[in-house]
């Protein structure tokens, strides 16, 4: 069997384990630690880690379908998969003597943000870095942080030769970071994504890189614009979070009698057309993804890298899957009548969550925006597509 499959068949089997502590999940705003522990058992943090690092570096379309399949049973689990899974990929991209120091623990999980919101004074070998960062996913249970700083020559901002900031993502480990209790929100609660801060703390430049730089890694898994592909699983989360929500819209029409009915809410014809609606919604969305992510997938196999057509198509279609799943959810959730909003039932939390996770820059709306300016013709080195480079759609 291989590490992909593996993977997918060990996070079925944990949907128990996920459903037994659905409400701890959401009372504590963070993973229960026998959650965390199955998905490292499983290898979920490790699939996109280089094979050199003792990860899994497994086709990122199955990468995509396992956090689908976490996010099936419970969408913040499915959240931090993402994160986890995402922020391995950096095991490829940092300087092999920092990526050795970062991933030797085969349980490590990294946490943090790109957005650079700090600052990194330069010092002889390395940086020393102050901030502070929103949106950390996954703090709780991680033991490595980053975060994306400014570069400072003494107090004056390090220019590149086009006269931008140069900017940089540092790596530190979890003690060096102090986490602020922020994360109160409507959905998504169990992924405690915290701001933290750190004050001072001095990073080797081995632990520091930027999307810009060249990876590392040699394999396709590398080659791929990080940005882009992570955006393709951001939009795995909202399919699974529709999938799960689809599933308990079927078996709440299987007992629910509406009033002033004689038949069973499965038996209605609104009900009826508006779960076929909400099923064409999420598979044609997911549909879109998948084949643009194939499309780039075996390009980068060849050696070849996307171009602005498949960097574009792959963005608008995480969009377009998050925004049709998003749909299909509301779909389902009116359906479902007044029992729809009892906390106790699972499309309250759906709706929830799946609106929090369509809130994120990668799979926003105006990324259609970005869209109509390619199809008319616009330089996409230019426009939003274009930050694959320096992280800032992230």
């Amino acid at each position: 069997m291989t590490v992909a499959a593996s993977t997918l068949d060990s996070v079925r089997s944990l949907a128990p384990t996920i459903h037994e502590h659905a409400d701890r999940i959401e009372q504590d705003r963070c993973l229960p630690a026998p959650v965390v522990r199955g998905l490292l058992d499983a290898g979920v943090f490790r699939m996109l880690v280089p094979r050199s690092l003792g990860g899994g570096e497994i086709d990122p379309l199955l990468a995509c379908r396992v956090v689908e399949e976490v996010a099936s049973q419970d969408g913040a689990a499915g959240w931090c998969a993402m994160i986890g899974a995402c922020n391995g990929h950096f095991g490829g991209l940092l300087p092999a003597a920092g990526a050795r120091e970062v991933f030797a623990d085969r349980g490590v999980v990294l946490a943090g943000a790109f957005r650079p919101t700090g600052v990194a004074v330069a010092i002889d070998g390395g940086y020393q870095v102050t901030g502070r960062w929103p949106f950390a996913s996954g703090i709780m249970h991680s033991s490595w942080l980053m975060g994306g700083c400014r570069v400072l020559d003494s107090d004056r901002p390090r220019l590149t030769a086009s006269g931008a900031p140069v900017v940089k993502l540092m790596f530190l480990p979890r003690a060096d970071g102090h986490v602020l209790d922020t994360w109160y929100t409507g959905g998504l609660r169990g992924t405690g994504s915290h701001d933290f801060e750190v004050n001072g703390v001095v990073v080797p430049e081995s632990r520091s890189m930027w999307f810009a730089d060249p990876p590392v890694e040699r394999g396709p898994l590398y080659s791929l614009p990080a940005i882009t592909l992570y955006g393709a699983l951001i939009a795995s989360v909202p399919l699974g979070i529709a999938r799960h929500a689809l599933e308990a819209f079927k078996e709440l029409a299987g007992v629910k009698t509406p009033t002033r009915s004689q038949d069973l809410l499965r038996a209605k014809p609104v009900a009826q057309s508006q779960l076929g609606e909400a099923e064409g919604l999420l598979r044609a969305g997911r549909a879109f993804l998948f084949e643009s992510l194939a499309d780039a997938w075996q390009t980068a196999g060849r050696g070849k890298p996307l171009t602005w057509q498949q960097r574009g198509l792959l963005r608008l279609s995480a969009t377009q899957a998050t925004t049709q799943a998003l749909q299909a959810v509301d779909l389902v959730y009116r359906a479902g009548g007044a029992s729809s909003v009892y906390a106790s039932m699972p499309l309250e939390r759906c709706l929830r969550d799946i609106r929090t996770a369509a809130q994120h820059l990668q799979v926003m709306s105006t990324n259609y925006e970005v869209a109509g300016q390619f199809f008319l013709g616009a330089d996409m080195s230019t426009t939003g597509w274009g930050a694959d480079n320096r992280g800032d759609a992230f």
